[in-house]
């Protein structure tokens, strides 16, 4: 029975008052990008939106290590990716403006996608090839301007909640720019939003921001190890292990001699 409640007010009214949000935030975005071309404007309103549904949500997030970043420096985010939840999670509660690189079925999606293309986020067709390496040489050129990218190199959500491989791309792009790492883990967000599912649960959730690993002075060589000490560092967050120590041998790590 109490399952069967909270789903009828899931469908009824969280996804219903979640989809009014949408449009009524997508809207005043697009017309907000009609006299703001650099897109600080949209993700002033991404920020508000993605407020307002984790309150219609009734998620609460718990925020650790903020103080790791400056949020006017460029940065590449890097996160784990368990539900769609998790984009609201990290709208709301980094303190910097980014973009984000989304799959490009999201936007066709009427006024997230809108808002998207007008905001300068970037379209990635991962079924294609010379579409992602339109995408990436885009993500470096913003990256060249001052502005940070967020990405999630699994590559998709997890189906399992485990983390998955990382594809190279981020880190690669990293070394090429010559951009810090920034570590990100979100953590409880599948049990709130499954994927596959409608049914938004109330919750708990975690995010939780590692130390910068830099990239100044690695080639192209270095870029695995540069991948297993940022994937290192997100699984020592989710495991919930004390990964202090193992961050800062991270940080080291990928500029050791091959």
């Amino acid at each position: 029975m109490r399952y069967a409640l909270g789903w009828l007010r899931s469908m009824l009214f969280t996804d219903v008052l979640i989809y009014l949000e949408t449009a009524v935030m997508g809207t005043i975005s697009l017309a907000g990008s009609l006299f703001d071309p650099h897109g600080r404007f949209q993700h002033r309103c991404a920020r508000i939106w993605s407020g307002m549904i984790l309150v219609t949500s009734r998620v609460k997030v718990r925020v650790h290590g903020l103080e790791n970043i400056d949020p006017r420096a460029t940065y590449i985010y890097c996160a784990n990716h368990q539900s769609l939840m998790d984009i609201p999670v990290i709208f709301s509660r980094i303190p910097a403006e980014f973009r984000i690189l989304a799959k490009k079925g999201l936007f066709s999606v009427p006024f997230l996608g809108w808002h998207l293309r007008r905001s300068g986020h970037l379209e990635v067709d991962r079924s294609s090839p010379r579409g992602a390496l339109r995408s990436f040489e885009q993500a470096a050129r913003q990256l060249r301007q001052g502005a940070s990218i967020f990405f999630f190199p699994e590559g998709g959500r997890s189906d399992d909640g485990t983390l998955k491989p990382f594809r190279p791309g981020p880190f690669l792009l990293a070394i090429k720019v010559g951009v810090p790492i920034v570590p990100v883990a979100v953590k409880g967000t599948r049990q709130v939003l499954p994927m596959g599912s409608m049914y938004i649960r109330p919750g708990a959730v975690e995010l939780m921001v590692g130390k910068p690993v830099a990239t100044a002075g690695l080639s192209l060589r270095h870029a695995d190890r540069l991948t297993a000490a940022v994937h290192n560092q997100i699984a020592g967050f989710l495991s919930g292990q004390d990964h202090r120590r193992d961050a800062e041998v991270a940080e080291k790590s990928p500029t050791a001699s091959p």
